[in-house]
């Protein structure tokens, strides 16, 4: 009996304990809901005071409010339905929702069918709402290059069968987004692609060349465009009299509403910078808000949350990788990637280490499409992680 016992708390002993796995990522789903919290509430604060001026008279009070609660709703909807679809089926889809938002620039751009406003062609109207191509261009993208940095693993190293096609792919999306012009969806859309590539083992010295090659076009772009050219001038001297009325006016003022923020803030509400002295404060420059309102505390807390969910989007990429699942772990790499360098790219404009570049704060800024399609890439992260636990369990999802 004795010897019974031993044998039955042996096996008792190496016997695996049940554990408990959620089926999503904690870390993720928390950082996403504080940011688009946060974006609700600094949405309401920044442009409650736009009724009051001349363009907004005729809106209510709390139309951005709701407006953005709404467009928050729908982007729910749309992440819920995505959350549903597999990664493989949303992979072999690729190549017709890349062809398809192509197609979309190409109807932008057709007077009588694209909407211009402030002179730029980026605008499709549905009924009372509108829809921005440019946005789900960048969620094409993040599909069509990690699709074709999988079909083309054993080319990568050549520069005529590796590099050629997407080049072709890419330089037509940028004449496209070129000429509405969304310079900004540009950067991101080169910014994703070029990372997916990097991430998937392309020649180093392809990638270092086509680099060199994108800086170059990039510079003759803002060179020959008078406007981004006075738009640099004017980021290395913001407080020179003629610029402070005229290209540094944006970022004069949200300087000095992060300044006047210091380390707490000036308090929720309080912001002097938004009463019609800081262009888009609700959209663009929301941070310089952010910064007056909530202080350097207020934008660390930002930076972290974006941190957060930027690691994640990586680790669960790099899990996906790991279990052989290659198209699912860049493509969660590459939403990293996404929100990673578009938010970088906000927070710097604001904060004067960049030149004034029009790009909302993903998540945050007041948008419908943008909103829309940055829950629908965290949807995305999701299913990946999603599929990585069902395996890690055993379970086919």
């Amino acid at each position: 009996m004795s010897l019974f016992a031993d044998l039955t708390n042996s096996v008792n002993a190496v016997r695996p304990t049940r554990t408990t796995m959620r089926n999503y990522d904690l870390p993720l789903v928390v950082a996403t809901s504080l940011l688009v919290a946060i974006g609700i509430l600094m949405v309401y604060s920044a442009a409650i005071a736009l009724v009051d001026g001349p363009r907004f008279s005729n809106y209510g009070r709390y139309y951005f409010v709701m407006r953005q609660t709404l467009y928050v709703g729908v982007g729910v909807f749309a992440a819920a339905f995505v959350l549903t679809v597999p990664i493989e089926t949303l992979h072999r889809a690729t190549f017709w929702i890349f062809g398809l938002t192509t197609l979309l620039l190409v109807l932008v751009l057709i007077p009588g069918i694209g909407r211009r406003v402030n002179g730029a062609m980026r605008w499709l109207p549905i009924g009372p709402l509108t829809f921005q191509p440019s946005e789900l261009m960048k969620f094409a993208a993040l599909l069509f290059a990690a699709d074709y940095t999988i079909r083309k693993q054993d080319q990568m190293h050549s520069l005529l069968r590796g590099f050629i096609p997407i080049a072709v792919a890419l330089a037509v999306v940028a004449g496209l987004l070129l000429s509405e012009p969304d310079l900004g969806a540009l950067m991101v859309v080169v910014a994703i692609t070029m990372g997916i590539l990097f991430l998937g083992g392309i020649n180093l010295n392809i990638f270092s060349g086509l680099a060199l090659v994108l800086t170059v076009i990039f510079t003759l772009t803002v060179w020959l465009s008078p406007y981004r050219l006075q738009r640099v001038f004017s980021y290395l001297d913001p407080w020179k009299p003629e610029n402070l009325v005229k290209a540094s006016y944006q970022l004069s003022h949200s300087l000095m509403a992060i300044g006047r923020g210091q380390w707490t803030g000036v308090g929720l509400g309080d912001s002097v910078e938004k009463l019609h002295y800081l262009p888009e404060a609700h959209t663009d420059f929301i941070m310089a808000v952010i910064g007056e309102e909530l202080g350097f505390a207020g934008i660390l807390l930002m930076v972290v949350l974006f941190g957060v969910l930027v690691q994640r989007c990586f680790e669960i990429g790099r899990q996906a990788i790991v279990m052989e699942r290659p198209f699912g772990g860049l493509v969660a790499q590459g939403v990293g990637i996404w929100f990673g360098v578009q938010s970088f790219i906000n927070i710097g404009v604001c904060l004067g280490l960049l030149p004034t570049k029009g790009l909302t704060l993903p998540l945050v800024s007041f948008g419908g499409t943008g909103l829309v399609m940055n829950l629908c890439a965290i949807a995305v992260v999701l299913r990946v992680d999603f599929e990585n636990r069902n395996m890690m369990r055993g379970v086919r999802s």
